[in-house]
């Protein structure tokens, strides 16, 4: 049984993952609950991940992930070991959707690397292909793009990572998108509207936001999923 506190938690976390697809940081989660200080939600998740409906993800900022909601009576652990998935982001389109199979998968197309830094060249073709749970997909065509660098790290995306994409032409402001920049480099960054402008924005301090005319950048995707491999 859960308090009210942490209920309301549990559920602001679950929603923000849905919308953004990241945990919110422990100031907005301060903020919406309206408490006095962090330690409060310190001790909010501490007990939220002791009762399982949550657990943080090692070596990684801002990492938590909902593993179970109050009205769900059971949930199923992922696989272990060296190759195991490690989903972290959510698809909004299927959270309200009926549970699918832990044995369901889909066979997607990995279609080169995506710089979360310094712009790299256009997506490659297709190299290889990787099966991913149908739990973390949706509607719609997507593929895979292997992340080399490091501006995503505040949003819990590493060097080394493979992130799901969603192929689509629109995103909403404060999405992490795949933009291609100028028809030449394409990048993953979180993309907000200003004005006329597109800002695509870093989640790396070290890494300065950079403003486009609304011709300059094309979206080619929405991040709806991410997967890490352990070597």
């Amino acid at each position: 049984m859960l308090t009210k506190k942490q209920h309301e938690l549990l559920m602001f976390i679950h929603e923000r993952i849905k919308e953004t697809g990241i945990s919110p940081s422990f100031d907005e989660m301060k903020e919406a609950l309206d408490l006095a200080s962090k330690s409060g939600i310190h001790r909010l998740i501490t007990a939220l991940e002791e009762r399982g409906f949550i657990r943080r993800l090692a070596h990684r900022a801002r990492a938590l992930e909902v593993i179970k909601l109050p009205q769900q009576a059971t949930t199923t652990a992922p696989p272990q070991g060296r190759h195991a998935f490690k989903p972290q982001l959510v698809d909004t389109d299927r959270s309200m959707s009926p549970p699918i199979p832990a044995n369901e998968a889909r066979e997607l197309p990995v279609l080169g690397k995506i710089a979360a830094g310094t712009p790299i060249e256009a997506i490659q073709h297709e190299r290889e292909r990787m099966i991913v749970p149908e739990s973390m997909l949706g509607a719609g065509e997507h593929y895979v793009l292997e992340v080399q660098g490091d501006s995503m790290i505040d949003a819990g995306i590493y060097d080394g990572d493979y992130v799901i994409i969603r192929r689509d032409t629109t995103a909403n402001s404060g999405e992490i998108v795949v933009a291609l920049i100028m028809g030449e480099e394409a990048t993953l960054k979180r993309l907000r509207r200003k004005g006329q402008s597109i800002a695509l924005e870093a989640a790396n301090p070290a890494y300065e936001t950079r403003i486009f005319g609304p011709d300059q950048v094309q979206v080619q995707g929405r991040l709806v999923g991410l997967i890490r491999r352990y070597h």
